[in-house]
């Protein structure tokens, strides 16, 4: 049986957002950016979130600490409510989505609208609101 990727769609994460993990360059379309980065969450993956972010809202000293909120929650699922542009043609590119996640035994959720722009030729995440 293959468990399906982190993110929510239905393949085997090496086929999925492990492709995005080893390459950033394999996120087509800005929601696989935003899907890889959910999965880098569950895994406590720092370093593709940092790799992931534009080098301008790089959050490069907060990195250990995102690392040990990440591995502290237990992740439940990835919703993803909304996309706008983003496509592998475009240059920016939105998401809105819900992650589910339980924090100190409370069921928790973000929910966020990500903007999503092309930094040397492939998708990184600017910001969130």
């Amino acid at each position: 049986m293959v468990v399906n990727c982190p993110c929510g769609r239905s393949m085997a994460y090496e086929a999925c957002c492990g492709l995005v993990h080893a390459n950033i360059h394999n996120a087509i379309t800005a929601e696989d950016l935003m899907r890889s980065r959910y999965s880098a969450f569950t895994q406590a993956n720092g370093d593709y979130l940092m790799q992931s972010h534009h080098t301008t809202t790089r959050p490069i000293n907060e990195k250990e600490a995102i690392v040990a909120w990440a591995k502290s929650v237990r992740w439940g699922k990835l919703e993803v409510l909304n996309t706008a542009l983003g496509q592998e043609a475009d240059l920016e590119g939105v998401v809105e989505f819900k992650a589910h996640f339980i924090e100190d035994g409370q069921a928790d959720v973000i929910h966020e609208t990500s903007f999503f722009t092309k930094e040397n030729g492939h998708w990184v995440y600017v910001k969130g609101v």
